[in-house]
């Protein structure tokens, strides 16, 4: 026969686990909120100039030429006191040469970035990687497996329609 434990061990033991359990909680909820933030920090850089158009220059560009990781182009402004010139856009595996796309400019710069549902999506695709990252940790650290399939699935349909918009 097993002798039965104290009470006071039994509760020792009881609360370890339960100080153990709230601590790999809320350490994988604290990596669980940077990863998040970060993808949010990243995407919003580009985002900004997407999404918050009003008062910036618009127009279109004619990628022209492309050497190393810039493409450049002639800009035909859409916007009321936009002016024609000679603009740059990053070189991805969306922007080709000889092709025509909406853009908006950076303000100060002659950098410009993709407008219209397109540039949106493509600004936020490292927020989309950024769900995909945090769902791995929100199923091993939290043990919360419904909660990693809707943050996998938000950033695989993200990532997705981006690639497909494109």
């Amino acid at each position: 026969m097993i002798p039965a434990m104290p009470a006071s061990a039994t509760t020792a033991r009881q609360a370890s686990v339960t100080a153990l359990r709230f601590g790999r909680v809320a350490a994988m909820g604290a990596v669980t909120a940077l990863i998040l933030f970060a993808g949010v920090w990243g995407s919003w850089g580009t985002a900004q100039h997407v999404m918050l158009t009003k008062g910036r220059e618009q127009g279109t560009i004619r990628v022209a030429h492309c050497s190393g990781d810039v493409c450049t182009g002639p800009f035909t402004p859409t916007s009321a006191g936009a002016e024609a010139r000679r603009v740059d856009i990053a070189r991805t595996v969306a922007v080709r040469e000889g092709r025509t796309y909406d853009v908006v400019v950076k303000p100060g710069s002659a950098e410009v970035v993709r407008s219209g549902p397109a540039g949106v999506l493509y600004a936020w695709v490292p927020f989309g990687g950024a769900l995909l990252l945090a769902s791995v940790v929100v199923a091993g650290g939290l043990r919360s497996t419904r909660a990693a399939w809707v943050l996998a699935g938000a950033g695989a349909a993200l990532l997705t329609v981006a690639f497909v918009s494109l």
